[in-house]
């Protein structure tokens, strides 16, 4: 993970509302997390500023994720309930939304593109603006399927480039290995940010382009 780890100084730095509030469709970004703090700090931060947006909310996640999501949400006073109701938020658990496109442990391109297309059809309802998390891939990569990770990282990005909507994505850290660094690296060049992972202060969010 050492690529992954760099200094300080080369990061920029803004407090969570302005970055989060500021994201572009055309944002696709990565985080390679240290612990589920940092993940959830993040992911709450991008969930959340959605809605004081006017945007909506696609989270697709691992369910204890969802549960300490919507918990960190609920606390913020957002009405979880009407938020779905209204189609501003879809909490999706990660590994029944695999099953809907993965065919022998490959994601298939038709099947994917109409699953999260028609998410995206009911999101953007009354011209809204829409923000995805997806944490597929790092379900399939802890499984170890790497070709089928980078595959559904690909899948992700052209559906992205069509459709114009924010994307997020995150992997803990502790589901790489010295030995995948070419993956890293090829999962860093399909995003336009990288996330810092590392333990910062949960008002703020460290980043850096990739180009």
């Amino acid at each position: 993970m050492d690529k992954i780890k760099l200094q300080v100084h080369e990061w920029k730095n803004s407090s969570i509302q302005v970055f989060w509030g500021e994201i572009a469709p055309c944002d696709h970004l990565v985080q390679f997390y240290d612990n589920d703090k940092v993940f959830l700090d993040t992911l709450e931060g991008f969930a959340g500023c959605g809605f004081l947006s006017g945007d909506s909310v696609i989270v697709i996640a691992t369910r204890d994720h969802l549960v300490n999501l919507n918990e960190r949400l609920k606390a913020q006073a957002f009405d979880i309930d009407a938020l779905i109701e209204s189609d501003r938020y879809f909490p999706l658990d990660a590994s029944e939304a695999l099953s809907k496109f993965m065919v022998n442990n490959w994601p298939d391109a038709t099947l994917f593109d109409k699953y999260i297309s028609q998410l995206i059809t009911r999101a953007t309802k009354d011209n809204r603006k829409v923000r995805a998390f997806g944490e597929m891939v790092a379900v399939l990569w802890q499984q170890g399927h790497g070709g089928a990770t980078v595959r559904l990282e690909h899948l992700w990005c052209r559906l992205h480039d069509q459709k114009q909507f924010s994307l997020y994505c995150a992997y803990p850290k502790n589901g790489f290995t010295q030995s995948a660094i070419d993956s890293i690296d090829t999962i860093c060049k399909s995003h336009s940010k990288i996330i810092d992972g590392q333990n910062r202060p949960s008002t703020e969010i460290y980043y850096r382009s990739t180009t």
